[in-house]
């Protein structure tokens, strides 16, 4: 898994650690599509789960910890299970993170081998983790 940023996020990004715009906190979610990310992706490129009781999952940007080891700064969030009820089985492509408050994507991940969601108990575990070199 590689956690791909697109030009759209490189950009909320840069606003944001400039201090140009004020970090909100942001929406993790899976996405159905099999796609891979790209350089021009929206948040509309990748097409979110709707089903088996998903529901996205926010990221308060209080709760994310922070640290650096020799240049390498490391930002970890909490991990974040999405469990599923039964239903028709779904494959689960990867994730994708948005601004909760400007629906503007900041990053995606390919799962390495998809996730095939159907039975109530199902589930999926994400520990958001974004490092800088």
């Amino acid at each position: 898994m590689t956690l791909y940023i697109p030009q759209a996020g490189q950009d909320a990004i840069l606003k944001n650690a400039l201090g140009l715009v004020t970090p909100a906190n942001l929406l993790l979610k899976l996405f159905v599509n099999s796609y891979t990310p790209a350089a021009g992706d929206s948040a509309a490129s990748y097409t979110e789960m709707s089903t088996l009781g998903y529901a996205a999952k926010t990221l308060s940007m209080a709760s994310w910890t922070e640290s650096e080891v020799i240049g390498v700064g490391t930002a970890v969030y909490a991990a974040q299970t999405f469990t599923f009820t039964a239903g028709t089985a779904v494959t689960i492509y990867g994730y994708f993170v948005v601004g909760a408050t400007d629906g503007i994507i900041r990053w995606a991940e390919l799962f390495a081998t998809p996730f095939i969601a159907q039975y109530t108990g199902d589930s999926v575990v994400l520990t958001p983790q974004f490092t800088l070199t």
